[in-house]
């Protein structure tokens, strides 16, 4: 394999696409298999006799561990999400979820982010963290405990520089006693895009169309990140869906003032 890519937040959007471009050469099929296969094993031996399921967010690394997890036969999984997603992104999943996705919906939504403008486009990843932490993570506590599971797993990847345990384990138990595990974790940019290339059918979801999609990743339309100010982070939010931005104007006085400047 040839590795090209950085981490996500030092590679353009059109480095993405660069690679995705010429991903036969980077990642030839046969490397993808046998890695494929590994992560399929790991899956089995580690969850052998235990009750397990996964989470999905709908996201290129999520895709990616949708087919491992096929290959290992667990079907049962969840996505976590707020009142703060794009409309597009959700008919997308309504179209393309695997079967047995469960949905927990967090409940942020527009009269909360008004009350709470610091969480507005992230310019730290201290803050983009904080969606996570209220979303993902909020939603797999709550499944893990409904279903009472033993393990979750994740799509994490050390690429994105991910925190996914003991190394060469890829597997922790937090003070909650949730056990994630990553089968993935050793995946890189390349290996995922090699998945969606080789293997994954349907068409991927909008945010890989849109600005800086690659970059950005699946997230609320709030927690776009890296944005340059709030005025760029609306505007961004603009161009993909003009109606988000034309409602959030009735509690949010940025958004107000962004389309009086467009006026």
């Amino acid at each position: 394999m040839i590795q090209v890519l950085g981490r996500k937040q030092t590679s353009s959007h059109e480095d993405w696409l660069e690679v995705m471009d010429n991903i036969e050469r980077l990642v030839p099929k046969r490397e993808l298999d046998n890695l494929l296969d590994r992560s399929v094993e790991d899956v089995k031996k580690k969850t052998k006799g235990k009750k397990t399921a996964f989470a999905w967010s709908g996201g290129k690394d999520s895709i990616a561990l949708e087919g491992v997890m096929k290959e290992a036969g667990v079907q049962e999984c969840l996505m976590g999400m707020s009142n703060l997603e794009y409309p597009q992104f959700l008919r997308w999943v309504t179209d393309y979820m695997p079967d047995g996705l469960e949905v927990i919906n967090t409940g942020q939504d527009l009269k909360w982010l008004a009350k709470h403008q610091d969480m507005l486009f992230p310019q730290d990843s201290t803050t983009a963290a904080k969606w996570f932490k209220m979303i993902q993570h909020k939603a797999q506590e709550k499944y893990f405990e409904k279903h009472k599971l033993e393990i979750i797993i994740l799509g994490r990847r050390k690429a994105d520089g991910n925190y996914i345990g003991k190394k060469g384990e890829n597997l922790y138990t937090n003070r909650q006693g949730i056990t994630r595990f990553s089968p993935i974790a050793d995946w890189t940019h390349e290996h995922i895009l090699a998945y969606l290339h080789y293997y994954y059918e349907n068409p991927l979801p909008p945010f890989y169309s849109w600005p800086r999609g690659y970059r950005c990743g699946t997230h609320s339309w709030a927690a776009r990140q890296w944005c340059d100010g709030i005025m760029d982070g609306w505007r961004e939010v603009y161009m993909i869906d003009q109606d988000i931005v034309f409602e959030a104007s009735k509690y949010i006085a940025s958004a107000k003032t962004f389309l009086e400047r467009m006026r």
